[in-house]
């Protein structure tokens, strides 16, 4: 028998839909109704008969983020943001049924957020979690179609304009701020850390004159020398979080400070302006990824061109560089 009685009272289907060899299904549910519902769901999407159409998934776009949740978003170290990023992509489509997400639908949604002013970016990262929600529904065998969100191409995002603080701007921010503020300002200036690594540090990531960031945004740790003047600055304490900061605040000194920053930028000008003058004072490039924990060199060669040497060797190296050298003044 398929469905069979739990000693706690709840009902388990247990069924091999393809057959005595095909991949068992099983499944415990409440009540027998919803036991012997299941088991037709299973029975009809499982079948092996191509020529025969399955139904129409009517399931509800938010149910299915509820077992994504249960699935894997919650055991994610950023399921909480993804499930965040799903539902509001849920509330923009106005929970559609699983079979409405249809191509010329999501192509449709993907147009109505480029025309509202949502940067190619961001909606290339709402698709993306969508996707990947219906990746793992598929793989534990609750999603029975293909991927609706595979058949949409990604959207080419633009290099987006990167500014940097100069010299004066450096000195005027440090000016205006204070307290735990100024001394996050001084450690992202130091060390090109990310705004949410220095406003979350530990005084326990500081070991003599080094910062150890286990947890990143690529997952790989990072360790960063400090000059022993900034651990003066920035380790007040021995143990437990170094700063309480009001990041909105903070933000609304750097815009008042450089009104024209690029959208988006905010508090990341502080990591642009550590590489920009790590360049700029002739850093080594390949020193620079290490340092601000780029998994490939391409993300680092933004910065290249700020180096003093940067591509010099066209001048010196070029096929007629020594002819050009011996030429006297007197052009043909």
């Amino acid at each position: 028998m398929s469905i069979k009685k739990l000693e706690d009272g709840r009902y388990q289907v247990d069924i091999r839909p393809k057959g005595t060899y095909g991949k068992r299904v099983r499944k415990i549910l409440k009540t027998k109704t919803e036991a012997q519902a299941y088991e037709k769901y299973v029975l009809i999407n499982h079948h092996t008969k191509e020529w025969l159409d399955k139904p129409a998934d009517r399931r509800p776009l938010s149910e299915l983020i509820d077992l994504w949740w249960v699935y894997d978003g919650r055991n994610q170290k950023f399921g909480e943001t993804y499930c965040g990023r799903l539902r509001k992509v849920c509330r923009e489509m106005e929970d559609p049924k699983a079979y409405e997400l249809t191509r010329k639908f999501l192509l449709e949604y993907r147009s109505r957020k480029l025309n509202a002013g949502l940067l190619a970016s961001s909606v290339n990262r709402d698709l993306f979690v969508l996707s990947a929600m219906f990746t793992v529904l598929i793989e534990a065998e609750e999603f029975h179609n293909e991927n609706p969100v595979r058949a949409i191409r990604k959207l080419t995002v633009r290099s987006s304009e990167m500014s940097f603080l100069s010299e004066d701007e450096i000195d005027e921010l440090l000016r205006r701020t204070s307290g735990d503020e100024w001394r996050v300002a001084v450690l992202c200036l130091a060390t090109g850390m990310r705004w949410n690594e220095a406003a979350t540090l530990r005084a326990e990531q500081i070991i003599g004159n080094r910062v150890t960031m286990a947890v990143t945004k690529n997952g790989r740790s990072r360790a960063i020398p400090l000059a022993p003047k900034v651990v003066e600055m920035v380790k007040t304490k021995k143990s437990g979080p170094l700063f309480k900061v009001d990041y909105l605040q903070f933000r609304q000194i750097l815009k008042e400070l450089k009104p024209d920053l690029p959208k988006g930028q905010a508090t990341h000008v502080l990591r642009h302006t550590f590489a920009t003058h790590f360049m700029m004072n002739g850093g080594n490039i390949i020193t620079l990824q290490r340092i601000l924990g780029h998994s490939n060199i391409q993300q680092t060669m933004v910065y290249a061109h700020f180096s003093p040497d940067f591509l010099q060797d066209a001048v010196s190296f070029n096929p007629i560089a020594e002819t050009v050298h011996n030429l006297s003044l007197v052009t043909k």
